[in-house]
């Protein structure tokens, strides 16, 4: 749904309490996403179950289903700027640390309730059984494929972290991708139009594809042939990625549990390595 124009559809239909709602909503989404029903209704001079009476008119099923919706148009829109305007908005003066790591294990648990097992499970038997494996992550998303690059690389010697600055050298470095290959990539608002690109490409190659994103609104769920959705965030200008990372941290667990005797194998060989070449130190 597109929030904004169907507020401007019914907005002759609304009550004068409701249109207060839906006048600011127009002015201020990137503040209103964030507000509870109180809050917003506190800011525009209604009580809170007229706010609640305006999601209902909008066709949700409730204000969060409404606030969750703001959230993720706007989450692909904003500018960093921005970002630090509303993250001071909703963390005020109280801790940041004790707001932030909050916000994290909320969306971890909202992650661990959303993401589909079945495509968990079919994902990690497609990368354990894959010819090769390219992962793919861009902007702030990269710091996730290169750590799910480096556990997967040490498993297996068939896998290729996709990194570059250009569309050309993109495709250079996937052009041979085909139907017994995975293609993971990784991106969350704002998406990486390479990553987007990349996943395209691989899709039409016939690769398996496995989408680490958001959700089924995200541009990466289009081309997916496993979604694994889960929850991220924007703390000021920075992007909170933990939700993210522990599903993947599952999925290179739930890759090595496939593939137990030959990464048992792979792990003696370079515990030997390791300790040869002092890669550790010891106590």
């Amino acid at each position: 749904m597109d929030i904004l124009a169907e507020i401007e559809n019914k907005y002759p239909r609304f009550s004068k309490g409701q249109k207060k709602i839906a006048n600011y909503i127009s002015a201020h989404s990137d503040k209103a996403a964030f507000m509870t029903a109180a809050k917003l209704g506190a800011t525009v001079g209604v009580s809170e179950s007229t706010v609640v009476r305006f999601a209902y008119e909008l066709g949700f099923d409730g204000y969060p289903e409404l606030s969750r919706a703001l959230q993720q148009i706007i989450r692909t829109q904003l500018t960093s700027v921005q970002r630090i305007e509303v993250t001071r908005d909703r963390i005020g003066t109280g801790s940041v640390l004790d707001e932030v790591l909050a916000q994290d294990m909320e969306k971890i648990k909202r992650t661990l309730e959303e993401t589909s097992r079945q495509d968990f499970e079919n994902a990690a038997v497609a990368i354990a059984n894959a010819r090769k494996i390219f992962v793919i992550g861009d902007r702030s998303a990269s710091a996730l494929s290169r750590f799910m690059h480096y556990y997967l690389s040490l498993m297996f010697e068939n896998v290729k972290l996709v990194t570059t600055t250009s569309s050309s050298e993109l495709f250079e470095q996937i052009m041979r991708i085909g139907s017994e290959d995975v293609a993971i990539g990784v991106s969350f608002p704002r998406y990486s139009n390479m990553t987007v690109q990349a996943f395209s490409f691989a899709a039409r190659s016939g690769a398996k594809i496995v989408a680490i994103t958001d959700g089924p609104n995200s541009p990466l769920a289009r081309d997916a042939s496993f979604l694994l959705s889960a929850r991220s965030d924007m703390n000021s200008f920075v992007d909170s990625l933990v939700a993210p990372l522990s599903l993947i941290n599952a999925l290179i667990v739930r890759v090595g549990m496939l593939k137990q005797e030959d990464v048992l194998n792979t792990f003696r060989r370079l515990e030997d390595i390791w300790d040869e070449y002092h890669v550790y130190q010891k106590n």
